[in-house]
């Protein structure tokens, strides 16, 4: 299977060499030289693996042209933390430009999938949500995402090609721990849901591997939601600190600090399931955070890698 990554990241670098350790090819699409170079990394460092780095950006459609065919593409590109503004022009406007290019090719690929966010589904009042669950969002920033979805379930459909949304919770993993956040406080109440960067990259591997999720959403979460304050007392507990000073969401909202978005990021709260995609058969490598924290607990307050 030749697989195409456009934004080949956070995620899409450790997804390039999970497909390459199982012989798949891989082209990791990024607009940088550093991007480039982290693509050729992971080239080198699996064995017989063939991963191929091409210069494209989704927002130049003229760019396009560079990537290769393909049987399957993953679209992980990131607007890097910016606002609604330009969220649209990465998620919504690059993501057509990707679907539109492959679809005017004589051999355009079999499927799409797209690495949303379980922000679009808002605010439920701390309640289970999953596949089922009616979309929501609250924000500028999570309706582009959830047009985004549409795109690429509704347009890329239309063109031929399976699409498939990878709604991602909160992503951690290495450089992404932040324990510091979470030992030092203070700490805002509220669910966390997460996924270890592995899994996120795992799950897109195996829905393609085994040709499963076609035209629907799937949600990439672990196995246990938990409570901000529990996790930062846990947290403590295994680093061997104090625990860090909690504060409710009315004292950090009062307070007076937060923008209007990050004020109802603060007062969204859910817990996501991922029922579905255990179901679908995928076997998490870290099925709950106190796995997937385990190396960073280890080497908390030792010296820099």
């Amino acid at each position: 299977m030749r697989v195409v990554v456009v934004g080949c990241g956070y995620v899409g670098l450790e997804l390039a060499e999970q497909l390459a350790e199982r012989g798949h090819a891989v082209t990791g699409v990024r607009r940088s030289d550093a991007g480039l170079d982290a693509v050729e990394a992971v080239g080198e460092r699996v064995d017989g693996g063939e991963v191929d780095a091409v210069r494209a950006d989704a927002t130049d459609p003229a760019s396009l042209d560079a990537l290769p065919d393909a049987d399957a593409v993953v679209f992980a590109a990131s607007s890097g933390g910016r606002g609604a503004e330009a969220a649209r022009e990465v998620y919504v406007d690059g993501l057509r430009n990707v679907i539109e290019a492959y679809a005017a090719r004589s051999s355009p690929p079999d499927r799409l999938v797209y690495t949303s966010s379980t922000g679009v589904y808002g605010d439920h009042d701390g309640a289970w949500v999953d596949e089922e669950t009616p979309i929501d969002p609250t924000t500028e920033k999570t309706r582009v995402l959830a047009e985004a979805e549409r795109i690429a379930l509704e347009t890329a459909g239309d063109a031929g090609i399976d699409g498939t949304v990878a709604r991602f919770a909160g992503l951690y993993g290495p450089d992404r721990y932040r324990l510091e956040r979470y030992v030092e406080g203070p700490v805002t109440a509220g669910y966390l849901n997460m996924v270890h960067r592995d899994d996120a990259a795992g799950a897109i591997r195996y829905l393609l591997e085994t040709d499963r999720a076609r035209g629907e959403p799937v949600v990439v979460v672990d196995g246990e939601p938990i409570d901000k304050h529990a996790f930062a007392d846990w947290l403590a507990d295994e680093c061997g600190v104090p625990r860090p000073e909690k504060r409710s969401k009315a004292e950090r909202i009062a307070a007076g600090e937060l923008s209007a978005a990050a004020e109802r990021r603060i007062r969204t709260s859910k817990r996501c399931s991922n029922d579905r995609l255990r179901a679908l058969g995928y076997e998490f490598a870290y099925p709950t955070f106190r796995e997937g924290y385990r190396d960073a607990v280890r080497s908390f307050g030792g010296p820099e890698e």
